[in-house]
């Protein structure tokens, strides 16, 4: 295992903050007239008790999600979309206007908006042409101010894994946080890299119930860490994060794990079809890999095919203002009705193929 001393990189007022104390901390059985809850109820039929505050630590959730992933309970953040762990994680570990974190685009946008929010520097190390990370340059950019090291795989926007030897280098050789965002993991012929929190005590896996679950609408994000980091986290989030409405139907899914392997496979069987259609089009420059439940690809004026197709009524994503994605655009794999009007469109604007 590789050592690091958690605690050293805790912002200072994080470590000696008194977190708040809610009513369920303390008891959440009998008569509650302890949290000013409206105990005449919701205003229409409720069988849930939405009118009581909902667990603070989502205990339940966090066993089944543990349990999936094959973790303890103390591995496991709940909190509203991954969007909230990664503000977590710089409010815990980075110092407003002091601190520096590490990105590689092209990547998830979010987490230099979120540093930006937050106050924190931002440092660069673009991923090569074939979108892969480079280890060295990375180690080789960390400063003393440096705290947080993103790295997203399967990447978005481009849909590749990265090499998993590349990312153990990357945290084997730097003494911070890194997060390794997993948001699309289960569509990934690369395993999850959860199986080695017990071997990098600075390792945080992030996921979500968005993609392979196909509850983007709940907003239900998870991180994954050592019991210390998660105690960081739980210790710094707003007390009732979660809400009850999010954490039922988050559990209902764990009831229903057949069904979502049933559409993970269809989702992968879709994508080969698209990848396969995509690459008859000559007019399509190149299909990247994929790894993900999108693909992205290249094609000549791609800003202007994208606003064409949005006008046949199909909407999908132009990613050309990325690095090294110039003309690129990235399809999400719809249904196969919804794909089949994706490729009608295409058609439409390039004329036959």
């Amino acid at each position: 295992m590789k050592k690091t001393d958690i605690q050293d990189l805790v912002r200072d007022n994080i470590l000696d903050l008194k977190p708040y104390r809610s009513a369920r901390d303390d008891f959440d059985t009998g008569i509650l007239l302890d949290a000013n809850e409206n105990s005449l109820g919701a205003p229409f039929d409720d069988d849930m008790n939405l009118n009581r505050y909902p667990m603070p630590y989502q205990e339940e959730l966090r066993d089944k999600i543990a349990a999936f992933r094959g973790v303890n309970r103390e591995n496991v953040f709940v909190g509203v979309g991954s969007d909230e762990a990664i503000d977590l994680l710089f409010r815990i570990f980075c110092r407003p206007g002091k601190d520096r974190v590490i990105i590689n685009p092209p990547t998830y946008g979010m987490y230099k908006v979120s540093a930006n929010i937050n106050d924190i520097a931002v440092d660069e190390v673009l991923l090569t042409e074939s979108f892969q990370l480079q280890p060295e340059r990375i180690l080789e950019t960390v400063k003393p101010e440096t705290k947080i090291i993103f790295i997203c795989s399967p990447n978005n926007p481009t849909g590749n894994s990265l090499d998993v030897n590349d990312v153990i280098k990357v945290m084997e050789g730097f003494n911070g946080i890194v997060v390794v965002d997993e948001a699309y993991i289960d569509f990934s012929r690369q395993g999850s890299l959860v199986n080695n929190l017990k071997d990098f005590e600075n390792l945080v896996v992030l996921q979500t119930m968005s993609k392979s679950f196909g509850l983007a609408g709940i907003r239900l994000g998870k991180a994954l860490a050592s019991p210390e980091i998660i105690s960081y986290m739980m210790k710094v989030k707003a007390p009732y994060n979660v809400n009850k409405l999010t954490s039922d139907t988050a559990a209902k899914a764990f009831l229903n794990l057949s069904g979502i392997t049933k559409n993970i496979q269809s989702i992968l069987k879709e994508r080969e079809r698209v990848i396969g259609k995509l690459v008859t089009f000559s007019q399509v420059e190149k299909v990247y890999p994929t790894d993900a439940n999108f693909v992205m690809f290249r094609i000549p004026d791609a800003l202007n095919v994208y606003k064409k197709i949005a006008d046949e009524g199909v909407v999908i994503r132009y990613r050309g203002n990325e690095p090294y994605c110039e003309n690129c655009l990235r399809l999400t794999i719809g249904t196969e009705v919804e794909n089949d009007r994706f490729f009608s469109a295409l058609e439409k604007v390039l004329g036959k193929k």
